[in-house]
């Protein structure tokens, strides 16, 4: 079947480009390849009928947080070196990369025209977003917030590898913004009014000079 064959292409994609992930020396060739590990794994779901999640996939993760890191890495000491210099070497990889990401979705889109099989039996009315959140929050709330766990500790060590003593830094006191008072921060001074001298006539100056 057509639908047997795409997964087993899909899988295949998948899991050479999960394998490059950590065996790439660059970290860009590796962001490339985890992109493309995401968007194989959305197009599998995208098949297996969970549009819902293939969808949150690549608008998340592959829109928004892997463009990210691959762009908070091709700008790390940009000063040395010149953004071409560091776009030429990884072009032909994400030209490939793209050009695989398209041949994937036009392959899982020609399903509708192609002999698929059967479609999975489901309810009328059948909401798939609403039964994926009432999975989680029912039959896997523990899977779920194990991963929120798991999340909050990377943040937290991320910081804490990532944060530094740097002496002359300027840091916001907040306790002692709230405890200031108007007279610790202005000062009324009582000062004399300036007044402008008249200027003096010349025909004045001739008469006492006479």
């Amino acid at each position: 079947m057509f639908t047997t064959i795409l997964f087993y292409v899909l899988a295949f994609v998948l899991l050479y480009a999960a394998f490059r992930v950590v065996s790439a020396y660059s970290p860009v060739t590796a962001v490339l390849h985890l992109i493309l590990a995401f968007f194989s794994a959305a197009m599998i779901w995208m098949t297996l009928g969970a549009e819902f999640l293939s969808l949150l996939l690549i608008v998340v993760y592959v829109g928004a947080v892997m463009v990210m890191f691959l762009f908070v890495i091709m700008l790390l000491d940009v000063r040395d070196h010149p953004m071409s210099e560091k776009l030429k070497p990884y072009l032909p990889m994400g030209i490939v990369v793209g050009l695989i990401m398209v041949a994937e979705m036009a392959f899982v889109l020609s399903r509708a025209w192609v002999d698929a099989g059967a479609k999975a039996l489901t309810p009328e009315n059948y909401n798939n977003t609403r039964v994926i959140g009432e999975m989680m929050y029912t039959d896997y709330i523990f899977a779920v917030q194990l991963g929120g766990v798991i999340l909050l500790v990377g943040m937290v060590a991320a910081i804490a590898l990532t944060l530094r003593r740097r002496p002359g830094v300027k840091r916001t006191n907040s306790s002692a913004q709230v405890k200031v008072r108007a007279e610790d921060r202005l000062r009324i001074v009582s000062m004399e009014p300036q007044v402008e001298a008249k200027p003096v006539r010349p025909e004045a100056n001739s008469g006492e000079q006479a």
